[in-house]
């Protein structure tokens, strides 16, 4: 069978697709290209069902080295652990492509995107989701649909579709959003913080010069308001379907044919759910206030054990997945009832009430500082570390041949114990990188561009009932603010939901595991009082509707202000740990960096042994950082430094050719003697020009800080090349 090439020019994408060409034993495989990235995916499915009830749909996205042409890093060279951006990209694709598939498909199915090549102009997650679905599409997978992918900026104030990644580096919005004709599947979005340059009112001019405005800088987090972001969400929606339209008709004609898959029909048993309803409607419904006050109910287990007697009395045979399954569907049907038509929910909250929120700032002393943040029945433990600039995460990217650093990291821990499992804490997984980028996402716009050093943010979810990933953003605010980083703003996050049944339609506010598990639409969205820094969405439905967007938006931007009332309440009360670092940052002439150096490095170790404190150093605009747990020691450092850099420069001497000169010695090495001339210059003395005999230990006949009679044989600027009287007779 000859390859198939597909050539498609669409939201200013230029690619190529080739199938049947590669991967030939998969169920489906395409061979992707835009400029110079080139990724192969492939899906293969396993044709015995799980029989569970639920998709068992695994992506795995992988970037390897040579496709930089680099050699992986490491003791290892070759690729093991995927980075944090391959983990990312990979949970991006499974929630954007989970949606296609059918209901009660069960196969396990495994969707593997490798980059072979890599471009440094090309998105490689608009480029992999891409890939991913066009290799789904024409396998023999009961998948009828394509996706599509559209990154938009916003670069001097004008909105780009797919911009290369260098002009990313100027805008001030990233928007991620993924959809299927009409339907909108999936939405990630971050602002970017700037600098901006304004000229001040006329009565604020400089005194000294009267007719020249003073000129400020300030950062912006570039919040976006309600509007705008349904507009810019708007214009993507768009551009997804013609986009998802054009794929869908130019892969159809390579589509395999689609193998006779068994779906596993939700098989509800009327007579029983009938039985239920007669007889358990009171159980069920305590059950639920049961849920509604944790995740993990053992109500809801009693309640099928009562359920499976009564039914057996009756004279029924009972099968407990089946009665577990009615149960559970009845018990859904109660949850979105009291929502749409009597307005209630599980716990008794209005739709658009807040849980109940405490907030405590600096509760752990040993800390830089520390927050615990309770929201209903959602609580996390927030602390920051703070560092200096070689503190940072380093890391790599396909698409860059330089290391990258990360000064700002949000880690994100999910403890059995949270939800009530006794399971052991074992290594972050995907779901922890997801809420840990998101949190990350939401504050980092607040972080001072200008701020020299790392801050490490941890997040450790002690009760888990409800978006705990916006529990983290608020604790997170906080704790910073606790450990005195000079944030621009505070934000806030808040997860919000959605039942929907025809035209009728309930946005539910600060919504519970009870909620997002029944519901229709988690809606997690974070921002500042001007407007949101980052937003996740993921839609159960199939697509959403606009309207009902901007009501969620709505109703999130006045929750979200009101949780920022109660944390400006809280910051407040807040005091600066004990356990910060001192720090100490001024400027001396860059000309005397080298002098704080000193040779080989002896005068900063000096320094840095006898202050007890860690230094950083700008060559360029002379700038010094001085950083130490003991205030007085941090402080007496920078008056040592100060003095050396206001020691006056001496100038280079001129020593005469030939003459005898009357030094001390002032360091002996295996090469010769470092001799003080009697200006304070340092002049090398070479073992070779010693003695006519040959010498092999200096330090058995001469001692640092003996006398010695030297002879000037070369000069050249600083450089000095000694002898000695005796080599010269």
């Amino acid at each position: 069978m000859s390859e198939k090439i597909v050539k498609l020019t669409t939201n200013h994408l230029d690619e190529q697709y080739t199938f049947d060409k590669i991967a030939k034993q998969a169920s489906g495989a395409v061979m992707y290209q835009c400029g110079k990235a080139v990724l192969i995916a492939a899906v293969a499915v396993d044709p015995k069902p799980t029989g569970e009830d639920f998709l068992p749909l695994t992506v795995q996205y992988i970037e390897k080295a040579y496709a930089a042409a680099k050699i992986p890093g490491g003791f290892i060279k070759r690729e093991s652990k995927p980075g944090d951006f391959e983990t990312l990209t990979s949970r991006i694709i499974d929630r954007s492509l989970r949606p296609l598939f059918p209901k009660g498909f069960g196969y396990p199915v495994v969707i593997t995107i490798i980059v072979v090549s890599s471009d440094s102009e090309v998105d490689m997650q608009v480029a992999a989701l891409h890939a991913a679905s066009a290799a789904l599409f024409v396998s023999d997978l009961p998948v009828t649909k394509s996706v599509a992918a559209v990154r938009v900026a916003k670069i001097e104030e004008k909105i780009v579709i797919n911009p290369k990644l260098s002009d990313m580096e100027a805008s001030t919005l990233d928007l991620y959003v993924v959809g299927s004709g009409e339907d909108l599947l999936m939405i990630e979005m971050r602002t970017l913080a700037s600098e901006k340059i304004d000229d001040i009112e006329m009565d604020v001019m400089d005194p000294m010069m009267p007719e020249t405005p003073i000129i400020l800088e300030h950062q912006e987090c570039n919040e976006l308001e309600e509007a705008e972001l349904i507009d810019v969400i708007a214009l993507a929606a768009t551009a997804i379907k013609e986009a998802s339209e054009r794929y869908t008709e130019a892969f159809l004609p390579y589509a395999r044919e689609i193998l006779p898959f068994e779906l596993e029909e939700e098989v509800i048993d009327a007579d029983l759910y009938h039985f239920i309803e007669e007889n358990f409607k009171e159980a069920v419904e305590a059950a639920i206030l049961s849920m509604a006050k944790s995740e993990r109910s053992t109500a809801f287990s009693q309640v099928k054990k009562d359920v499976i007697s009564a039914w057996e009395a009756y004279g029924r045979e009972s099968d407990p997945a089946l009665v577990k399954r009615v149960l559970m569907e009845y018990k859904k049907g109660i949850v979105r009832k009291m929502i749409l038509e009597k307005q209630i929910r599980a716990d008794g909250r209005g739709l658009d009430e807040v849980r109940p929120i405490s907030i405590e700032t600096g509760l752990l002393p040993s800390t830089h500082g520390s927050c615990l943040f309770t929201r209903g029945e959602t609580q996390v433990l927030a602390t920051v570390t703070l560092g200096d600039s070689k503190d940072a995460q380093m890391f790599d990217l396909i698409t860059s041949k330089k290391s990258q650093s990360e000064y700002f990291m949000v880690h994100y821990n999910f403890p059995g114990f949270s939800v009530g499992e006794a399971k052991p804490i074992g290594m972050p997984g995907r779901r922890e990188l997801g809420h840990g980028n998101l949190a990350k996402r939401a504050l980092e716009p607040v972080i001072d561009l200008k701020y020299d050093g790392t801050i490490r943010l941890v997040s450790e979810v002690l009760e888990s009932n409800g978006s705990s990933s916006m529990a983290t953003v608020c604790g997170g605010a906080m704790a910073l603010r606790s450990a005195d980083v000079d944030i621009i703003k505070l934000v806030a996050g808040v997860a919000m939901g959605l039942v929907s049944e025809g035209e009728q339609y309930a946005v539910l506010t600060d919504i519970m595991g009870l909620e997002d598990h029944d519901g229709d639409m988690d809606f997690k969205v974070a921002g500042t009082r001007d407007g949101f820094t980052a937003l996740q969405m993921d839609i159960k439905l199939g697509g959403i509707d606009l309207k009902i967007l901007a009501d969620a938006l709505s109703k999130a931007n006045r929750a979200k202000n009101h949780i920022l009332d109660l944390m400006e309440e809280a910051e407040e009360q807040v005091e600066p740990s004990e356990a910060l670092p001192s720090t100490e940052i001024f400027t001396i002439h860059p000309g005397k960096i080298v002098d704080i150096i000193g040779k080989a490095g002896a005068t900063i170790r000096e320094i840095i042994e006898k202050f007890e404190v860690s230094i950083d150093l700008d060559r360029d605009r002379g700038n010094v950082k001085l950083t130490g747990a003991d205030k007085e020691k941090v402080y007496a450092a920078k008056k040592h430094i100060q003095k050396i850099a206001d020691a006056p420069v001496k100038k280079q001497a001129t020593y005469d050719l030939g003459k005898v000169y009357h030094g001390k010695i002032k360091k002996i090495v295996d090469f010769g003697i470092f001799v003080e001339m009697p200006d304070g210059f340092d002049a090398l003395l070479h073992i070779s020009k010693v003695s006519k005999e040959r010498i092999h230990n200096l330090s058995e006949r001469y001692h640092e800080g003996d006398e010695i009679d030297v002879v000037v044989m070369e000069q050249n600027g600083k450089k000095v090349s000694l002898a000695t009287p005796e080599f010269l007779n």
